[in-house]
């Protein structure tokens, strides 16, 4: 009978203790709830483009279990804005509205946010788009203000054909590609042979100059290529990059070529989006005060037609392959700089013809295999069977070649020596740190023939390369090492400075003194 009545109690006392209110919930009052930022700033995005995802956090600060009656949007099911509460879409899943939301004493849940709206919905005088998330009831509510700015543009894309929905492709080669050819009386666009700088233009597929037709991009253009787009110059086609010198850091007069996402996240991610593609026949291609950005490919550069494709004041940065591939291409190049790449800056490819004058190619992507600048002229095939090509000239004069590995130049010719396979290097700072290369004659301008030791080495003094900042500074080997070769100007105007030994610096900065920390 004790025994009896001993578990009896016992079981009483876990009855009762299950039976605890601890997860009774009161509806929150104003006043309960706090937040990790009292406005959330969504950064541009552009008309009608979804932006990237934003999060706030919520608390319950409190000692008590909380019933939050409702989270909205203050714009309701009209908002442009797109919430879930702690994995919660709302309301027949319209992500807008939320009924009776628990949160727990001393603890907290993130609110997720996203943004897809129309610049004319936005406030005309400052293109912003607002609303708010509200917490509580209809009428006795805290708040978070959500604010972005709206942009308008010039949206390139492949039109629909038929009534099943299919759009444009261009056909090059044997390949069919998701692009469609510019049109010189686009209803909306106007001339889409003329990019100017009255609003960014907004690329979707690739974008196609055909034969005797040139694209002309003006001073201060700024153009940005969804994932998987770009900018294809046809057989007979052209293409005209006329940016100028800029006077800010606002680069002004500059054009860039980058991707369409704008938030700072995806300011140096590269393969945002695919190549500018010269491709075989395209013609007469001038590239002048250029920034890109962000590509797989920067330039893919196929044979051409026997015209020069031209280079000057260029900057090409974070491309997820190659900045320049080349292939049997004729370039010439001045004040260019081309910086982190997957596999090589430069790749003067299968022959051709190349002139480089104070141009920097660095590369100090994570990886073994990079190279700065490649040089070949000949590929393998399947079958193991080598295809040789002419290198006519691979000139490079008052250059830095360099980066993180131990050898940043990589010159690779064909078993065929009858095959031309010119390559001048005058004046070039290259990083080259080995002597395992001094039985192969290509190599042989790298040593001094009386020591056996390298030739010029030293650091370049980047300010920083991961921040695409190339400029030389004051104790840079490169610093007075170059011939005068007539370019009186850097790749950011800056006048080139001859010392008294009548010497210039090499590659496509004028030294600097560094600004100290």
């Amino acid at each position: 009978m004790r025994n009896y009545i001993i578990l009896l109690f016992i079981g009483l006392a876990i009855t009762m203790s299950s039976c605890r209110q601890d997860f009774v919930f009161e509806t929150s009052k104003t006043g309960d709830l706090s937040f990790s930022k009292d406005t959330v700033y969504l950064d541009t995005v552009f008309t009608n483009i979804g932006s990237s995802t934003y999060s706030l956090k919520v608390y319950n600060k409190t000692n008590k279990d909380i019933k939050i009656p409702t989270i909205q949007l203050g714009k309701g099911l009209n908002s442009k804005y797109r919430i879930t509460v702690d994995g919660m879409t709302g309301e027949n899943n319209n992500n807008r509205i939320f009924h009776d939301v628990e949160l727990l004493a001393k603890d907290s849940m993130y609110i997720f946010i996203e943004v897809t709206a129309d610049v004319a919905e936005a406030n005309p005088t400052d293109f912003l788009y607002t609303d708010q998330i509200r917490l509580g009831t209809e009428t006795d509510y805290q708040k978070v203000e959500l604010v972005t700015l709206i942009q308008d543009a010039y949206f390139l894309y492949p039109k629909t054909i038929d009534d099943q929905g299919h759009t444009e492709t261009l056909t090059i080669g044997d390949q069919e590609i998701y692009g469609f050819y510019l049109d010189p009386n686009d209803p909306v666009n106007g001339n889409e042979y003329e990019w100017g700088n009255d609003k960014p233009y907004v690329v979707y597929g690739y974008a196609a100059v055909p034969n005797g037709k040139t694209l002309n991009v003006q001073p201060g253009a700024r153009i940005h290529f969804h994932a998987d787009s770009g900018l294809i110059v046809g057989n007979g086609g052209s293409l005209k990059i006329n940016g100028n010198y800029s006077s800010t850091e606002a680069l002004e007069n500059e054009v860039i070529f980058e991707g369409d996402r704008l938030e700072p996240d995806f300011s140096d991610v590269p393969g945002q989006w695919g190549t500018i593609w010269l491709t075989d026949g395209s013609t007469n291609n001038k590239i002048k005060n250029l920034t890109l950005r962000n590509a797989t490919i920067g330039f893919l550069i196929d044979h051409n037609d026997g015209t020069t494709t031209t280079f000057e004041n260029t900057q090409i940065y974070n491309c997820a392959n190659m900045g320049i591939y080349a292939k049997t291409a004729k370039i010439k190049g001045q004040n260019m700089v081309i910086n982190s790449a997957g596999q090589f800056s430069l790749g003067c490819t299968l022959g051709g013809s190349y002139e480089f004058k104070h141009c920097t190619f660095n590369n100090n992507w994570s990886s073994s295999q990079q190279l700065a600048v490649l040089i070949d002229n000949y590929y393998t095939d399947d079958a193991n069977i080598q295809h040789a090509y002419s290198l006519d000239q691979a000139d490079f004069k008052n250059c830095i070649i360099y980066g993180s590995n131990q050898i940043e130049l990589r010159l690779n010719r064909a078993t065929d020596t009858n095959l031309a396979f010119n390559t001048s290097f005058s004046k070039c700072l290259i990083k080259f740190n080995s002597t395992s290369f001094t039985t192969i004659p290509e190599y042989n301008f790298i040593y001094d023939t009386t020591s056996g030791e390298i030739k010029k080495t030293g650091s370049p003094d980047f300010m920083d390369v991961y921040n695409n900042k190339l400029m030389i500074g004051d104790d840079s080997v490169a610093k007075g090492f170059g011939d005068d070769l007539g370019i009186t100007k850097d790749v950011i105007n800056t006048d080139r400075v001859i010392d008294g030994n009548g010497k210039v610096d090499v590659g496509a900065y004028q030294h600097i003194i560094f600004p100290s920390n």
